[in-house]
């Protein structure tokens, strides 16, 4: 990933993910409150109980679960990709410039992979219950929180490892101003 994480690819990435995050995010999160109707969201959430995501579940009633189903498999198979593509090239970016070539830190730029995987894994998990709804799948169910938690662990590793590369970019600045 950091070979081709040229200046324009890590500019693409940025304006994708900003352009995701001011129009495509409230729109959805807007379709999302209709049917959740204030109950819990399983994605939203960071720690929750598989108990929570069938009272989700209830709460939603069919048209909802419904709703939510086809959000993991439209929207939320295109948003895990925008925001991996933004994090891992910005991580890359910032990192190729500002650490030795070999440094074990240059791998950070996998983390926003694997947390896209897992917000995949909680997509299916937790559309698994919703669809199953009200039979009970008490593995799945128990997986969905693990998922949704080591997704959003992940996530915001990633944020600070590209915190940490702006960091080392200013501070390599600063000492070559200093020169």
């Amino acid at each position: 990933m950091r070979h081709i994480s040229t200046t324009w690819v890590a500019v693409s990435a940025s304006l994708l993910f900003i352009i995701f995050v001011a129009r495509v995010l409230p729109a959805q999160s807007q379709r999302s409150e209709r049917y959740t109707e204030g109950a819990m969201s399983p994605d939203s959430s960071l720690l929750y109980a598989p108990r929570e995501l069938y009272q989700a579940a209830e709460a939603y009633g069919p048209d909802g679960r419904t709703a939510y189903v086809t959000a993991r498999f439209t929207f939320d198979l295109v948003w895990p990709l925008a925001y991996a593509f933004f994090l891992s090239t910005g991580i890359s970016w910032l990192l190729v410039r500002t650490l030795p070539e070999h440094s074990l830190w240059q791998t950070a730029n996998l983390t926003p992979l694997f947390a896209a995987s897992f917000d995949a894994m909680e997509n299916v998990a937790t559309s698994l219950v919703m669809v199953r709804y009200p039979a009970r799948t008490p593995g799945i169910a128990a997986a969905a929180p693990v998922f949704t938690f080591l997704k959003w662990l992940l996530i915001g590793a990633s944020f600070a490892f590209l915190l940490i590369g702006v960091l080392l970019g200013l501070l390599r600045a600063a000492r070559e101003n200093l020169r």
